[in-house]
């Protein structure tokens, strides 16, 4: 069913969706990566990596599956304009930040990607927002 209400959104807004959807299945895949990372490869890393691993807490390792997916699953409502993409993208975003909680100030492991993982999921909160405000997606 269409929403009479709905407005045609421009062609930026589906160009960022899809670069959204892109970025958040690169997350997925490395989430999927690291929770199948085998015995051999493992041995393969630094010992600090190794040990590492080893002791991520399971809330850690939860929160980092659930900021993925949701904004995989986000990013995806965004691309066919579908307005609870905000509260999936919001839910994701809560979660990145919980996980780059543990990284920066347990782990001490801050890189040029935690802020970036942070600001591209503050955006993507804003622009759901902003779309259903202008009635891009409903």
């Amino acid at each position: 069913m269409t929403n009479v209400n709905s407005q045609k959104p421009p062609m930026w807004f589906l160009v960022i969706s899809i670069i959204a959807l892109i970025w958040n299945l690169l997350g997925v895949f490395a989430y999927i990566g690291q929770s199948m990372m085998t015995d051999e490869v493992l041995e393969q890393l630094p010992k600090a990596e190794q040990e590492m691993y080893a002791n991520l807490p399971s809330w850690y390792i939860g929160a980092f599956a659930i900021a993925v997916f949701a904004g995989a699953i986000g990013s995806l409502a965004l691309v066919i304009r579908k307005k609870w993409a905000f509260h999936v993208l919001l839910i994701s975003l809560i979660a990145a930040l919980v996980q780059m909680y543990y990284l920066v100030f347990v782990l001490k492991m801050a890189n040029a990607m935690t802020p970036m993982i942070v600001i591209v999921g503050m955006a993507l909160v804003w622009l759901a927002n902003h779309a259903t405000k202008k009635g891009w997606i409903s």
